[in-house]
């Protein structure tokens, strides 16, 4: 199996997992429940944003539509980057990898936008609401918790993967291109 292909396998791999997980939060849970898995450390928490990241929102219905449009623009434009690079010579797999996780993550939460709303019947087409339900409060107190946010799987799939980018793969993206003499 080809390169390609075996990126395809895990962009889908990853956006399936995410949306498993998302439907089993939103089928057997109520909105605002929690299940601790962890004692206070890791809780299942069902909330539903309006797509930005930590439940920001953007400009009421038009900046929803806008917020919803751009991703699904940069989520093409990030295929038919990994494409042009995969069929590049002596681009590391370590880029490929990393960027397929960024865009899988992007269209788990795309498609929370595109569906979810159609599908559970609560909005349009490109207004449903994005599912997030892991939540780590790293460290508490009584009056302080660190970190926060609830998020996805998708969440991780772009954190991770932008990380991995940035950590180990920087090189390939700060070298000059050599280019060729003209005749």
């Amino acid at each position: 199996m080809g390169r390609g292909r075996k990126l395809i396998l895990l962009g889908v791999l990853l956006v399936v997992i995410d949306q498993v997980f998302k439907v089993l939060v939103k089928t057997n849970m109520e909105l605002g429940e929690q299940i601790f898995v962890l004692g206070q450390w890791f809780r299942l928490c069902f909330v539903e944003n309006e797509g930005m990241a930590f439940g920001m929102s953007f400009g009421g219905q038009t900046g929803k539509l806008l917020l919803s449009s751009f991703r699904v623009i940069l989520g093409g434009f990030l295929i038919w980057w990994i494409h042009s690079l995969n069929r590049k010579e002596g681009t590391p797999v370590g880029v490929l990898v990393g960027l397929t996780m960024i865009t899988a993550g992007a269209f788990g939460n795309v498609m929370d936008c595109l569906f979810y709303g159609l599908i559970w019947d609560y909005a349009p087409f490109m207004f449903g609401k994005v599912v997030d339900m892991l939540y780590f409060p790293i460290i508490r107190t009584e009056t302080f918790t660190f970190f926060e946010p609830v998020f996805n799987f998708a969440d991780s799939c772009v954190t991770v993967g932008a990380f991995y980018l940035i950590l180990f793969q920087w090189k390939f993206f700060t070298r000059e291109e050599k280019k060729e003499p003209s005749r």
